[in-house]
């Protein structure tokens, strides 16, 4: 071999491959490996890519039910919607890339997510995110937050698809190592799903869209290690993306799709070109032969190990009908986009790589994926941490003062200053914009909705991972239960620090149990999703942080429901339990300066109760308003309504027996919010009473406050002031942070 290094200790280090490992591969080929098969099995063996030690736990999760076409396994999961149309949908997480350099490392983790989409024959409708940055008091937060937000702004805004929904969270945990979460749905045929398993000997793979260069080598293996010091030097290891050649790539994908060109086809996401064959070649029981020299390159000189690595963008591998060739290729030359074979399939189940006639590798195609090591990590459980009883807090502030503070903080203010940076009505399609439950898109013309949706508090995943992992499932079926959907699957982005420490490995197992005992218990499967380990630095890792991507369906979107209230007079009604659990809320963290607790038990029977009642009333035009509940509970769940609605409302008094600050600002799960005509209440009560449901008039709206129990009124307009005010003026630099 030409200037090959000598394969020494260190430079399987560098490659993230482990003593026991690095044997493990020699035991495999028998041999030495070349410098380009190292990098091969470096990119096929790491966490992001092999799911090495959370296989074994997600085999758990459901992911089946009659609606599903396409569960875990492939680009995207697919799920039947009825009347010959389907939604494709996956979440994925671009984590370190946007630590590294925010701006490009958002971009290129929506373009990913998108192709995720596309490459399984659906046309993307919408995107959503969840972004968790560090403490505003942190010195690179403000930095991050700009970067990450412009780019998931500049690149779903440029390639025209509608950025709908998300969340955004700050702890101090994430200092370190922020997270940029990106979903996208898509819309697609049942008859009309692309996958990625090759078939048929000697048949051409081809080389699409833009040319390769030397970004993001060794990108995944850079995801799956913590950061140190020197993460600031990883910056070369970060994609680039380009929006408008992923718009071009779109529409030659999707004509040569229809066109009939298509045997199978692979997004170039994570270890690029390595990845892509490989899975195509192992899916489909075949060999892969690649010509390098035949790659498409921007740079000169670039090695076979390079190209084989690099994760360059807007890039696609398809194994075409040699009959189509020709057609196929002028489709791409009219879109501007390159067109190279690169390779063909083969009989002999091996991966073969040639550079100018010489082989860089020849490796059993299957085992590089199935044989990649397989981890049953120790874990420890994480210790239960004691109920707090709200009667033994200490409350600093009245419900009226407490409520105006807690909206104007970090967590629960307006973040319109970050979705206003979002195309969010590209399309025409979006039927209920960012700042409500759960984001409605209109499907074609009508009269199907898809409502969607991200959800998890992260807190409560550290004080008990089982518990914390349900809620995270059962916010997602609030939320789109709340604007009248039915719950059909979730998609997953499972977000931990370094499993090799027992007590994160802890709370990995944990909070999959709790999603796939609630996913189990809902009806809601698990379709698709990422792992993103290693999130920490200098052994500091983030809060456990699986989030969840909720998609439902309505038959009809005209008759999806909003949070805002609508009319003076009427009733405000509360669906579930009355409240007064504390632990792990955010009154008691940023009221009381108390971070601990147990979190609120998730009653799953209730929730699957709960959320069927709710949908039913919407559905049946009976509400004219509905929110469910959660952080801040009942007070801030009221201060929303009324500012969505730009209405007041006056609200009992808690009742006897209970303490008020529990009452009003309790976490207790199952539990909605929803406002009626007066001569509709009678009705509502008797329903729930025959359906086993608690509910309760609480109060009326009208006026322009919100009068809580006789404390003194607050004026909607005041709280929207203090709503709205902190993201920009933090942004701003303006505010005390």
């Amino acid at each position: 071999m030409r200037n090959e290094p000598k394969i020494t200790p260190e430079l399987v280090a560098e490659h993230g491959l482990k003593p026991d490992e690095y044997q493990r591969l020699l035991d495999l080929i028998g041999r030495e490996p070349t410098l380009t098969e190292l990098g091969i099995f470096s990119a096929m063996w790491n966490e992001h890519c092999s799911y090495k030690s959370s296989k074994v736990h997600l085999r758990g999760l459901p992911t089946q039910a009659p609606w599903v076409i396409q569960g875990p396994g492939e680009n995207a999961g697919v799920i039947d919607i009825g009347d010959g149309l389907a939604v494709v949908f996956k979440m994925e997480s671009h984590n370190h890339p946007s630590y590294i350099e925010p701006y490009q490392g958002a971009t290129t983790g929506v373009g990913g997510i998108l192709r995720d989409v596309f490459t399984m024959g659906a046309r993307p409708i919408a995107c959503l995110n969840a972004i968790f940055f560090g403490d505003p008091k942190h010195p690179k937060t403000r930095h991050l937050v700009s970067g990450v937000v412009a780019g998931i702004g500049g690149y779903g805004n440029s390639f025209g698809v509608p950025t709908v929904g998300g969340q955004t969270r700050f702890h101090t945990r994430y200092d370190g190592n922020n997270l940029v979460n990106a979903m996208a749905v898509g819309l697609a045929r049942t008859d009309g799903i692309f996958y990625a398993a090759a078939s048929g000997v000697g048949m051409p793979i081809v080389y699409l869209g833009s040319k390769t260069g030397r970004d993001g080598i060794h990108g995944a293996s850079m995801a799956s290690a913590e950061f140190g010091e020197d993460s600031e030097e990883k910056r070369p290891t970060v994609q680039v993306g380009d929006p408008f050649a992923e718009k071009l790539l779109l529409e030659a994908c999707l004509e040569i799709m229809e066109k009939d060109c298509v045997i199978a086809i692979q997004d170039m996401g994570a270890a690029g070109l390595t990845c892509s064959a490989v899975e195509m070649g192992a899916k489909g029981d075949l060999g892969v032969t690649l010509d390098l020299e035949k790659v498409p390159t921007r740079e000169a000189g670039m090695s076979g190990y390079e190209m084989m690595l690099s994760e360059s963008q807007e890039r696609m591998l398809m194994v075409l009908r040699p009959e189509k060739e020709k057609e196929a290729e002028d489709i791409f030359r009219k879109w501007g986009l390159d067109f190279a074979i690169v390779g063909e399939t083969t009989p002999t189940k091996r991966f073969l790589i040639r550079h100018h006639g010489e082989t860089l590798a020849d490796l059993p195609i299957k085992e590089l994926g199935d044989e990649a090591p397989v981890y049953h990590r120790p874990f420890v459980e994480t210790p239960k941490q004691p109920v707090i009883d709200a009667k033994d807090v200490k409350h600093p502030l009245s419900v009226a003062d407490a409520l105006m503070k807690l909206i104007g903080t970090p967590d629960l203010c307006s973040k319109r200053w970050v979705w206003e940076q979002y195309d969010h009505i590209i399309g025409g399609n979006t039927v209920q914009r960012p700042g409500g439950d759960a984001a409605v898109v209109r499907v074609e013309e009508g009269p199907k909705g898809l409502a969607m949706t991200t959800d998890v508090t992260p807190r409560y995943c550290e004080a008990d991972p089982f518990e914390g992992g349900k809620q995270a499932v059962a916010e997602a079926y609030r939320n789109l239960s709340a604007v009248g959907a039915l719950p059909l699957a979730v998609t997953d982005n499972l977000n931990f620090g370094n499993p090799e420490r027992p007590e994160i490995m802890g709370q990995l197992v944990g909070c999959v149990r709790g999603i796939g005992a609630a996913c189990k218990a809902l009806d809601f499967p698990v379709v698709s999703g990422n792992v993103s380990l290693y999130n920490e630095t200098n052994g500091r890792a983030i809060l456990p942080t699986p989030t969840i991507g909720g998609v439902g369906v309505l038959n009809d979107f005209t008759k999806s429901m909003s949070l805002g209230f609508k009319n003076d007079g009427d009733a405000i009604l509360l669906i579930g339990e009355k409240p007064s659990w504390l632990g792990q809320s955010v009154y008691l963290r940023d009221i009381c300066g108390r971070e601990e607790g147990a979190p609120p038990p998730v009653d799953l029977e209730l929730e699957k109760r709960h959320g069927a009642f709710v949908r039913k009333l919407i559905l049946d035009g009976q509400v004219t308003a509905s929110h469910d509940l959660s952080d801040g509970g009942l007070a801030v769940a009221i201060a929303e309504m009324a500012m969505a609605g730009n209405r007041g409302a006056v609200l009992d008094k808690a009742p006897d027996g209970v303490d008020a600050h529990g009452y009003w600002f309790g976490e207790d799960q199952a539990r909605y919010v929803v406002t009626a005509k007066p001569d509709q209440v009678g009705a509502l009560v008797e329903a729930a009473g025959v359906a086993g449901i608690s509910i309760a008039k609480i109060g009326t709206v009208g006026g322009n406050a919100v009068a809580i129990g006789g404390e003194k009124p607050l004026a909607v307009a005041d709280l929207s002031q203090r709503f709205e005010a902190w993201l920009p003026g933090y942004m701003a630099d303006t505010i005390e942070h």
